[in-house]
């Protein structure tokens, strides 16, 4: 029998089985199947090329273009800050005509105090040189001093140096990601940095260098890691890490063919061409080490296409949950079942797909309070013709499709999004959106007209009726740079109590946003744990104004896209001047209160 009767009759005895097909229709087919000159058609259409994967760019592209974002004013602006602040770091991707996925991938950020001088400096990750093709068994190669890692150190008039060298985190690999956070609670913080083959955790010695000590602690990563995070899960005072992976993928699998059989018109392969993978949890013992707990902790059976992570309380049980942003499957949300093992509940609380019941390009994401009801939300970026996925938190583990009703689905149809913060860069005491964008594919446009490769960054402010217009036209000039956009952090560079913002942009410059600011109050909170880890990670502030508003924050070094966050908490108060009582809950379980503090200011908080 020849191939294509067994296929077919193995096709049609499965339908028929169903009641789907006669035994006449089997016979007439294979009769058909049979025929010299449809065998003949076979083959010749089994000569031609085919496309042996498919692009993010496989579509239609003569549908009709949506309407332009309508623009608001915005309160406030920002400068770029990148070139007169002394930062000179270029990201390099090493793109190749072989279209690999992970040069369309990279690189993080992180806004850190390394040094403890009380002013944050800046961590890029950056790509390493790719053969064109790899050869078999070959790995990226970061000896070129233009593919290293960067730290910038802040001096103390505002401009920053380059301390790579010095400090010992030049890096290995293909580097992605960026985790902070202080994991042996010596008053130091330190970093994990994670990338395609391995991922490396670098100890701050508290001289102004790292040492690399992953292999020594027991932490072994392999495959493609993308985001991670350090949390206390089981709240025992010291660290763990949860480390995202994204695909089943190497070299030799990443050279599929993927796009349109033309010259130019080769793109990066969708992940539904690669398998997923598990992320990883490791667990912190009481000597420093740490033990792989990804399997009794239940994190192993959820296969998925990680690239985001965001650490919260979503259930108010005190306990940190984590919740996955998934690239074109569903979205994961880890429970916490507060005895050292997590269950996958995204489906069930309705956070799992998009408000059609669709899966979407899970990138980027952050959970926080936008809606002032003292319940945790989340919002996730994703790609053009998506929109960016919000849901309303309802403090008991479901959450509310609000995309559409709260104005981002309109706003995000044409963009693609990737660095994202819930965060309130106005100070009015409402928390407004921010993303990085820029497409995945470098040849959207041939296939889309109107999508654009090269995207300018997102403001959305939220109004008192909680719906969010776009201002990005008119909050400065770094909101009308185009950008192929990647990484995003937040965090108050020059300690004036409103958030700035960094972006690394894949294959080249970053953008140093600088808050020019208003005259909104504010009260800003550093917190340092003594029985609970140092950098009180999982911490929930609560904070009343003098007219009964009130605000929760999660304490969280994570969220965005591979990046890492300023761990201080700025509550705008608007035009109130006063708080009437703060609390916070320590991971410990320790419930501290404070009143009358004075605003506008930073307050270094200890644990009791």
């Amino acid at each position: 029998m020849r191939n294509g009767q067994y296929f077919f009759l193995r096709s049609n005895s499965w339908l028929m089985k169903y009641g789907k097909l006669s035994r006449l229709t089997i016979f007439v087919s294979g009769l058909i199947l049979s025929c010299p000159s449809f065998q003949s058609h076979q083959a010749q259409s089994q000569e031609k090329p085919a496309q042996t994967g498919r692009s993010y760019g496989t579509g239609d592209p003569a549908r009709r273009p949506p309407a332009p974002s309508p623009q608001a004013p915005s309160p406030i602006t920002f400068t770029d800050s990148t070139a007169s602040a002394g930062i000179t770091f270029r990201h390099l991707a090493s793109p190749t005509s072989q279209k690999y996925l992970v040069e369309a991938m990279g690189g993080g950020v992180a806004l850190l105090d390394y040094d403890n001088d009380g002013r944050l400096d800046i961590f890029f990750t950056n790509g390493a040189r790719l053969e064109d093709p790899m050869p078999k068994n070959g790995a990226p190669n970061k000896d070129d001093a233009g593919y290293w890692n960067r730290l910038y150190r802040q001096k103390a008039d505002g401009t920053f140096e380059d301390v790579t060298a010095k400090a010992g985190v030049r890096g290995e690999g293909y580097s992605m990601g960026v985790a902070v956070g202080d994991f042996d609670n010596d008053g130091w913080v330190d970093m994990f940095v994670t990338g395609y083959g391995a991922g490396h955790l670098y100890r701050n010695k508290g001289n102004g260098t790292f040492e690399e000590t992953a292999g020594k602690v027991g932490i072994l990563v392999t495959g493609w890691a993308t985001s991670a995070a350090f949390l206390d899960y089981d709240r025992d005072g010291r660290l763990d890490l949860f480390v995202a992976r994204y695909l089943e993928w190497d070299f030799e699998r990443g050279a599929t063919y993927c796009g349109e059989r033309r010259e130019g018109y080769r793109a990066y392969c969708h992940p539904d061409n690669f398998k997923g993978a598990s992320n990883l949890l490791f667990h912190q013992r009481a000597d420093g080490s740490f033990e792989d707990a990804t399997q009794r902790a239940g994190i192993a059976a959820a296969i998925g296409k990680g690239l985001g992570v965001s650490i919260a309380d979503f259930d108010d049980d005190g306990w940190p949950d984590i919740y996955v942003a998934n690239d074109s499957v569903m979205q994961f949300l880890f429970q916490n079942l507060k005895n050292g093992t997590f269950e996958e509940t995204a489906l069930l609380a309705g956070a799992a797909y998009d408000e059609n019941g669709k899966t979407f390009a899970g990138m980027g994401v952050d959970a926080a309070d936008y809606d002032n009801d003292g319940k945790i939300d989340l919002m996730i970026t994703a790609l053009s013709n998506e929109t960016y996925p919000l849901f309303r938190g309802h403090g008991d583990l479901s959450f509310t499709h609000v995309t559409t009703s709260a104005g981002v689905g309109q706003h995000t149809l044409l963009y693609s999004g990737w660095g994202a913060r819930l965060l309130d860069l106005d100070n009015d005491g409402l928390r407004d959106i921010f993303v990085a964008q820029g497409h995945v594919l470098d040849t959207i446009e041939k296939s889309f007209s109107y999508l654009k490769y090269r995207q300018a960054p997102l403001f959305l402010r939220q109004t008192p009726q909680h719906k969010f217009v776009n201002v990005s036209a008119s909050a400065g000039e770094p909101f009308n740079i185009p950008l192929a956009a990647r990484g995003a952090a937040s965090g108050d560079l020059d300690n004036d109590g409103d958030p700035d913002l960094v972006i690394n942009a894949l294959n080249g410059p970053p953008v140093v946003f600088k808050n020019n600011g208003t005259k909104n109050h504010w009260i800003g909170l550093s917190l340092r744990g003594k029985k609970s880890n140092r950098l009180a990670l999982g911490a929930r502030v609560s904070i009343v104004d003098d007219r009964g508003g009130r605000t929760i924050f999660d304490v969280t070094t994570s969220s965005s896209y591979l990046s890492a966050n300023d761990p201080r908490i700025i509550a705008g108060l608007g035009a109130v001047g006063a708080v009437s009582s703060l609390q916070i809950q320590w991971p410990s379980g320790v419930t501290q209160r404070l009143s009358k503090l004075p605003v506008d200011r930073y307050h270094n908080v200890e644990e009791p």
